[in-house]
Order: structure tokens, then sequence, then C-alpha cells
């Protein structure tokens, strides 16, 4: 039976996020995004007599809003570094080409 890159089982805290679970987590902020973009526009037209610069920061924010929902819907999850090896590892083993000695053989 052959197991998989390594003969250590994956540690639970380790384990990523499953995709299904970040791609409902990201679809949910885009939605509350833009009902909160939806209530900016309603905002302005209901400030609008009353103050204008409200009415603007309203429109502002209606304006930004599908900018920054779109940006978090198309982030995924953070890519780590290299992983490190875990402390029962073991010291790494040396590559390195042992050292020749000085001396040059001249047929002669």
């Amino acid at each position: 039976m052959r197991r998989s890159r390594s003969d250590q089982p994956a540690l639970i805290t380790s384990a990523p996020e499953s995709s299904d679970l970040e791609f409902d987590r990201r679809r949910r902020r885009y939605a509350l995004m833009m009902v909160i973009r939806a209530l900016c526009v309603i905002g302005a037209a209901v400030s609008y007599r009353a103050s204008l610069p409200l009415a603007l920061l309203f429109v502002a924010a209606g304006m930004v809003l599908p900018w920054c929902a779109v940006l978090i819907a198309n982030d995924g999850p953070v890519k780590k570094r290299a992983q490190r090896l875990p402390p029962h590892a073991g010291p790494p083993v040396e590559r390195a080409l042992p050292a020749g000695s000085d001396e040059r053989v001249v047929d002669g």
C-alpha cells in the first residue's frame, strides 16, 4: 500500500479551509456589500433635498462599494510560504559534495 508524499499524517489544525466554505464566505461578503450599496443609493435619493454633501457622500460610497466587493469576492485564501519542516522531522540532510583534495595529478 502506497502512502502520500510523507508518512506523517496531516494535522487538522494545519488543514486549509474547504473551497466550498471559503466560496460561501466570499459570496456572503459580496451580497452584504451590494445590500449596503443599495442602501447608499436609497440614502442619496432620500437625503438629496436635506443635505447635498450627505447625498454626495452616499453617491461616492455607492460608486466605490462595487469595486471593493468584486475585489473581495475574487480574493482567494492567503497562500502560505514554503512549509518548514516539523520539529520531529530531524535536521536537513547535507546534500553538498565532499571537499576534494588540493593535490593535482599530473601525468608525466
